[in-house]
């Protein structure tokens, strides 16, 4: 077992959170659920899989989480990120438990896991839904996550990160309706880190060069012309980066992410700029 606790942010999560703890059940020593007022069964199914559940009340994700690094007693070396649909392969767990042993006393601070997504039953492959990279594993104390209300990264303070070979899984079991009331949350909590200009500013903070030049990307994305930059990705993603070759179900995630959720977040800003309002209620997603 690993010197290690999860820490897990949940919302109603009762269909993805089993799958979530019993992929990280054999490696962790502790396995923590920061919750922001379930009112379905996720915490009693984390208590019944040995989790230690608390509540928070939400503000966004960086904030719940630190939150959690700093108030439920972590004590391990390491500590992993996971979001309630992601899931370790039983060969991702193997070579963290051994990378974590091999790193424990030198600079290597972080480790990057290779996401692969899942969408209406098709893992992605391609139109750069695959391997989507995200430094998920740290060490306690040198890690934390940026302040922003989305596309929120770890960040270190010292040391280095390494990239894993083996994939995490990124699998919702919701339904397609739950994905598009997601969406058009996220694109409110995007146009909030907009507003603040936050993109720029903390570009040069990344520790990962991945996530810089994603990062550097979406600075370049916001200078096109608004409404057709989001045909623009769309173009991109499906024709380009070959994102057809995952049929039906590629041609549906492409259509949605690249271009309605982007137009969306387009139309939230157009809007913000006529009236100078967000319509934003704040809290966590129901």
């Amino acid at each position: 077992m690993a010197d290690m606790t999860v820490i897990i942010l949940t919302m109603n999560e009762e269909k993805n959170i089993a799958n979530c703890i019993n992929s990280v059940k054999k490696i962790a020593k502790r396995i923590v659920v920061v919750d922001s007022g379930s009112t379905d069964q996720t915490l009693s199914i984390a208590e019944k899989l040995g989790a230690d559940c608390y509540y928070h009340d939400f503000i966004n994700y960086a904030n719940q989480f630190n939150w959690g690094l700093d108030n439920t007693d972590v004590q391990t070396t390491w500590v992993l990120r996971l979001d309630a649909d992601e899931m370790l392969t039983e060969e991702l767990a193997e070579e963290m438990e051994n990378a974590m042993l091999q790193h424990q006393e030198d600079d290597v601070n972080g480790m990057i896991l290779k996401l692969k997504k899942s969408f209406l039953g098709r893992w992605l492959r391609h139109g750069g839904a695959y391997p989507f990279k995200k430094l998920m594993l740290f060490k306690n104390g040198i890690g934390r996550i940026e302040e922003r209300n989305m596309d929120e990264h770890t960040v270190l303070n010292t040391g280095c990160s390494i990239t894993l070979n083996n994939d995490a899984l990124h699998n919702d079991f919701r339904d397609i309706s739950y994905y598009i009331h997601k969406h058009n949350w996220y694109a409110t909590r995007e146009v909030l880190d907009y507003i603040a200009q936050n993109m720029q500013s903390s570009v040069d903070n990344l520790e990962n060069g991945t996530l810089k030049a994603r990062r550097k990307q979406k600075v370049v994305y916001y200078k096109l012309p608004k409404f057709f930059r989001a045909f623009m990705l769309f173009c991109y993603r499906y024709i380009f980066q070959l994102g057809f070759l995952d049929g039906k179900e590629g041609f549906i995630y492409h259509v949605l992410e690249d271009f309605w959720y982007r137009f969306l977040v387009d139309v939230k800003i157009f809007e913000y700029e006529k009236t100078g309002k967000i319509n934003d209620k704040g809290g966590a997603l129901k």
